[in-house]
């Protein structure tokens, strides 16, 4: 194993440098898997949090010839191909085979191809098609398709499986036949960080497992289930060599089976928001899965379909028609015909109370969205969210604008539900219930160039050794994916007689991406979340874990600093009469 620790500031004086090791490990006859270990990653984009770290993993599988399986993560590059070399000589690597071409899979395949510029490149159309533009020189290639083979000899023979949208379009799996091995890249796969190669310990994992199926597989249940049913045609599959996380050997059929439950369940859900983009175009994919995630954050299934695939435009018709939202990423206006009848199938299948939203994808040749919105509208259509507009390469705050979106349209195709839920409560539990008092308190944070901030009542003090306490944060908050663990916010203590202007202006609904402090006297905390100037007082807290309490997250939090600015003031309160709401 090889590790990286530190790294130096350009004074001579080193600064903490996140972990990033190597394994080695040979997991199957001739089969050897080269795990990069990110140890201290906290985050997949803005919205996904992470509470383990994670892995990127690469396999050598050498026959007669030799394969490689993706690469690592641009980061790992001196660690990666050092130990690379330490295993084979690159120029002996006959194929790469590219399972999508997401960067921290594929970072590398320019600096490898440099190195040994004769590997064949295997892969899908589309994944061929990216390259090219990652590349930008020449390579031999193979395009393979669903059930093509590639004999890399000594009965190593490799069966390919279309994978599109899981979660990239490009997808393919590799089945090798002599150890039985299906190498998934991100399916099945989870983010979680350990020297344990293989799934020993289903209860360490089982949580970041289903939590990764949430947020990447969810969305896209259907692409999962016909995946599944091409892996059915297989042969007893041992082992799958997923490329984030342990590998899959002791659980297989455990954990395959849930992916197929859950994904019949999302595929059967009561509301659903189908979202349409052409993901090769423009900015299209995350921002598209931006939007997606703030949709799931209010219970609501979504099944993303990209119009630059494979489409079949009766099973389009008949998506659109049960969906309660539609979302649609801008194509190129000089798109194929294929493309163009796709949306004109969306539009045409489009129904009266369906909810609408509809996003630039900053391609440089979108279709005016306008036009398409009022078309949307004459078919009598909602809006549920404004116009997102991308006038340049995207932000953390523009990615995070398209999931405050999402969430406003999940919200909205679901009020109907929502208010049914709160009159379902007995009247006197209700009141029981509403006579559970709190304080109040605004919760301000800030990441990067984003920041969020929510009152919060739910707020209680749960431990004196660390000093810690918890808050109730509903999952479709917008706050939400900045207190993940590790995270650090600020809690704001309102005064007692001089909280109303701050409880009204938090209360407000701001549209997607508005800026939560404008007006507001603020100041940086050393965290960098803004402590409010009219608070009666304030703390510096870091998440250290969450519960799963169905509609809300129970956070705990430790405090390391803070200081109130009034001592003899009280504490807001805040006397509710029912418990069906806030």
């Amino acid at each position: 194993m090889v590790l990286l620790t530190d790294k130096y500031d350009g004074q001579g004086s080193p600064t903490p440098e996140k972990r990033l090791t190597i394994q080695t490990v040979d997991i199957a006859e001739d089969t050897t898997a080269i795990r990069s270990l990110d140890w201290d990653r906290d985050r997949f984009d803005i919205e996904f949090g992470l509470q383990n770290g994670t892995t990127y993993n690469s396999f050598l599988i050498r026959g007669q010839q030799t394969a490689l399986v993706d690469t690592s993560h641009e980061k790992f590059r001196q660690l990666y191909f050092d130990t690379l070399t330490g295993l084979i000589n690159p120029q002996e690597i006959n194929y790469l085979i590219i399972s999508h071409t997401e960067p921290d899979h594929s970072g590398l395949v320019k600096d490898l191809l440099q190195m040994a510029p004769d590997i064949t490149v295997v892969g899908s159309k589309v994944a061929i098609q990216f390259l090219e533009d990652l590349v930008h020189r020449p390579f031999k290639r193979r395009i393979v398709k669903n059930g093509d083979r590639l004999d890399l000899g000594n009965n190593h023979e490799v069966e390919f499986v279309i994978a599109p949208n899981l979660h990239w379009p490009d997808t393919i799996f590799s089945f090798d036949h002599k150890t039985q091995t299906l190498f998934t890249c991100d399916a099945f796969g989870l983010h979680y960080c350990t020297e344990r190669t293989f799934d020993d310990d289903l209860a360490a994992i089982e949580k970041d497992f289903k939590y990764y199926y949430d947020c990447l597989m969810g969305p896209n249940a259907r692409s999962v289930l016909s995946a599944m049913k091409r892996m059915a045609e297989l042969k007893t599959i041992k082992m799958i060599a997923t490329g984030h996380g342990p590998l899959l050997f002791h659980n297989v059929e455990e954990l395959t089976g849930r992916y197929r439950n859950w994904s019949q369940s999302q595929t059967k859900a009561e509301t659903v928001v189908g979202v349409f983009y052409v993901s090769e175009y423009g900015y299209s994919d995350r921002l598209a899965q931006s939007i997606t995630n703030g949709i799931v954050k209010t219970g609501v299934a979504v099944e993303m379909v990209d119009l630059g695939g494979t489409v079949d435009l009766q099973e389009l018709r008949e998506l659109v028609g049960r969906c309660a939202g539609l979302v649609v990423g801008m194509p190129p206006a000089s798109g194929s015909s294929t493309i163009q009848a796709a949306l004109s199938t969306v539009l045409g299948s489009a129904k009266e109370k369906q909810a609408i939203g509809i996003f630039e994808t900053g391609g440089g040749d979108d279709e005016p969205t306008y036009p398409l919105l009022n078309k949307f509208r004459s078919a009598g259509l909602t809006v549920g969210f404004p116009v997102i507009e991308i006038r340049e390469t995207p932000t953390e705050n523009i990615y995070k604008k398209c999931e405050e979106a999402g969430t406003d349209l999940g919200q909205w195709v679901t009020r109907d539900k929502s208010i049914k839920a709160m009159k379902s409560l007995g009247a006197d539990l209700d009141k029981a219930l509403g006579r559970i008092s709190g304080g109040l308190y605004i919760i301000t944070a800030k990441k990067g160039d984003v920041s969020s901030a929510m009152l919060a009542s739910w707020v209680t003090q749960a431990s004196f050794k660390p000093l810690g306490f918890s808050i109730a944060v509903a999952k479709d908050r917008a706050i939400e994916s900045l207190m993940q663990v590790g995270d650090r916010f600020v809690l704001n203590v309102l005064e007692e007689g001089n909280y109303q202007p701050l409880m009204k202006h938090f209360l407000k609904r701001f549209a997607p991406g508005a800026d939560r402090f404008e007006g507001v006297r603020t100041q940086p905390a050393e965290n960098g979340a803004p402590i409010l100037g009219d608070a009666l007082a304030y703390m510096e807290c870091e998440v250290v874990s969450r519960m799963d309490c169905g509609d809300h997250w129970a956070v705990y939090s430790t405090v390391y600093a803070g200081r109130v600015s009034k001592p003899e003031s009280l504490t807001a309160v805040h006397h509710r009469k029912v418990g069906n709401h806030y």
